[in-house]
């Protein structure tokens, strides 16, 4: 085949088309042997295109094919006679059936290809919700369609997530969290005879892997995604059609764009991945895909470039913390999210009656800086579910294969009297009333919530608390168990907008429990037996917080000030009944019951309740009662 090279372009890593040339980008000494090898799969035909040393710039080889009719091939790097999967492929061949077995029974063949990005975004522009607004969903793309009928063939598909974009929307939803996306190894993969470490999948390299070659496949299956992935191609098993995987992705991202709710991508970058690609690869999806946010995980990453880029600026950072020298000065926007396990253990541990500190719960509930938001959450993939913490008092992870010795041992669950399901109803009861507690004291936290799929209605992982290879209903979100909890899923739903209602209740800035503003009431004030007197301590396990309405409104009309709504979350994680002071009201106003965890039927009242004392109020045992002071 007649075709023609000439010196590429170093600016951009990769792949690049044009028409009838490519520009191939890759990393490669002076003194390496380097070739671009274009795959012809159909005709059993290779095309090895030397890259010359003179096209050499830096650490960096780049040359431009033109004559060749691209579409007909796969292509890989070879670097000294070592195969080479391109790390910045824009799309991948040879993963399209997701675990397909017969991919380890023949020669397993992975090669970059040329997928077509075009699509029509119109007028799309990210939705940019505040963080005081956000109510944060978690999901795997796979796990969260793959047992529901209602998606049809669209199960496991990013089509099948699409579906259920109503759904989410009227549960009050408004950013959605994919668990990896991008394309990844999900199958275990054999054990190579006599190989070098640097040939396997678990790296950058990969080969032609031949059967001869190989032990007896081991390992585990990679569900979740969490490893060396490529990371700029989307993953071609979670799509209809493989060869349109970006289209598909892409179109879901503008679908829940039009639904102003935002995506947030789940990213895991092993400590050694190059720093100048982690940023390429956030640029990339953000340009190319209109990604809203970046769930990091990983060692080593340059959080600090990645946080003072320009081109992330508008786009949000979850990562477990940030340094002072991280923070951009300039620009309104703030972008930067602390997202970690600090929320759940000390919450797990006061509501389950172990050990509990009624300081460090109240330090979570009122956690928030100015610069940086907080991300909340009771459960998330990495442990239990949501009804698991209240089913299981020890961790089930037998059927990983690995002697339940795997998963993290500390949960801080109960499961108040019977190890698993029961059909005791005192059991059900209380395992509900205490999922309510759970709900409740989340949506009445400062920072930003976040539900993990499944736990809006009680989904269970039979107590596994490290489902990574459970591509099974294990792993999967059991949506019959959603019949169940229909009582729970609306009383879910009205407790989101219930949050929203009151914006006192997630202001931007941290509370200082004071009047600052002089409007007559603190921003927030702690009450205990008395009234306006603060008791938090180890001994203690209920409290009240007031939450003042004038510090929830913009107007600044001084009537409207004056008639907002205030709001009082009564905390009780006693055995027993407490009552717990009311502060006196002003401008006429009293104090009225919206929600009562304990009720077994309308925990949030259709009609909020005058309480007939304006001076106490009463809470049962294990249980939250939210007032509002407003007036008659």
């Amino acid at each position: 085949m007649n075709y023609t090279i000439t010196r590429g372009n170093y600016e951009k890593m990769g792949l690049l088309r044009e028409k009838d040339r490519a520009t191939f980008t890759f990393a490669g000494e002076k003194e390496d042997a380097c070739f671009v090898v274009l795959v012809d799969e159909k005709e059993e035909q290779e095309i090895r295109v030397l890259v010359p040393p003179e096209y050499c710039f830096g650490s960096l080889r780049s040359i431009q094919i033109s004559g060749i009719p691209m579409d007909k091939f796969y292509y890989y790097y070879e670097v000294n006679g070592k195969k080479y999967l391109d790390p910045y492929a824009r799309g991948i061949a040879g993963r399209e059936v997701w675990n397909e077995a017969s991919r380890a029974e023949k020669d397993y063949r992975v090669y970059g290809t040329f997928p077509s990005l075009n699509f029509s975004w119109e007028d799309d522009k990210s939705p940019e919700i505040p963080k005081e607004e956000m109510i944060m969903y978690k999901l795997h793309v796979r796990g969260f369609t793959m047992d529901h009928a209602g998606v049809g063939r669209n199960a496991g598909k990013f089509a099948g997530v699409q579906n259920k974009i109503p759904y989410l929307k009227e549960l009050g939803v408004t950013t959605v969290e994919l668990m990896p996306v991008y394309e990844f190894e999900e199958m275990p993969m054999p054990v190579v005879k006599d190989l070098p470490d640097y040939i396997n999948w678990k790296t950058e390299m990969e080969d032609v892997i031949r059967p001869e070659e190989t032990e007896e496949i081991t390992g585990k299956l990679n569900y979740w995604g969490y490893c060396k992935g490529d990371y700029f191609a989307v993953k071609t098993s979670y799509a209809k059609n493989p060869k349109k995987a970006a289209i598909e992705y892409k179109q879901l991202i503008k679908t829940l764009h039009e639904n102003n709710m935002e995506c947030v991508m789940e990213m895991f970058f092993p400590e050694d991945v190059n720093h100048n690609l982690v940023l390429d690869a956030l640029r990339f999806w953000v340009r190319e895909y209109h990604v809203d946010g970046f769930h990091l995980l990983g060692t080593n990453l340059p959080i600090t470039a990645i946080a003072q880029d320009v081109w992330l600026s508008r786009t949000k950072i979850f990562y477990t913390d940030f340094q002072e020298g991280d923070i951009r000065k300039k620009g309104t926007y703030r972008n930067l999210y602390i997202y970690k396990e600090e929320y759940q253990y000390p919450t797990r541990k006061i509501l389950n009656c172990m050990n509990g500190d009624l300081q460090e719960f109240f330090n979570q509930q009122r956690k928030q800086r100015e610069e940086v938001g907080f991300v909340n959450y009771m459960a998330s993939n990495n442990g239990l579910t949501l009804a698991d913490v209240f089913m299981y008092s020890a961790k089930h992870n037998e059927d990983n294969g690995e002697n339940n010795e795997d998963g993290n041992p500390w949960n801080f669950s109960n499961n108040y009297g019977v190890e698993g399901p029961s059909r005791k109803k005192y059991v059900m009861a209380m395992r509900k009333r205490q999922w309510r507690n759970a709900m409740v004291m989340l949506m009445m936290a400062q920072g930003v919530p976040l539900i993990m799929a499944g736990d809006e209605f009680g989904n269970s992982q039979k107590g596994n608390n490290n489902a990574y290879c459970q591509d099974n209903p294990i792993g999967w979100v059991n949506w019959k168990n959603k019949s169940g909890y229909e009582k729970e899923l609306e009383f879910l739903k009205e407790l989101i907008q219930l949050r929203k209602k009151y914006p006192q209740l997630t202001l931007k800035c941290p509370f200082r429990f004071q009047d600052y503003l002089s409007l007559g009431f603190p921003d927030a004030s702690i009450h205990g037996e008395h009234a306006w007197i603060s008791q938090i301590d180890k001994g203690r396990l209920s409290l009240g917080i007031m939450y003042s309405g004038v510090y929830g409104v913009q107007d600044q009309d001084e009537k409207a000030r004056k008639n907002a709504p205030d709001v009082y979350v009564a905390y009780n994680f006693y055995t027993a009944p407490v009552k717990l002071a009311l502060p006196k009201l002003a401008n006429k106003k009293k104090w009225y019951l919206a929600l009562d965890s304990s009720r077994e039927e309308e925990q949030i009242l259709k009609k909020e309740q005058l309480l007939k004392g304006q001076q106490y109020v009463s809470v049962e045992a294990q249980s939250i009662c939210v007032l509002v002071g407003k007036q008659g």
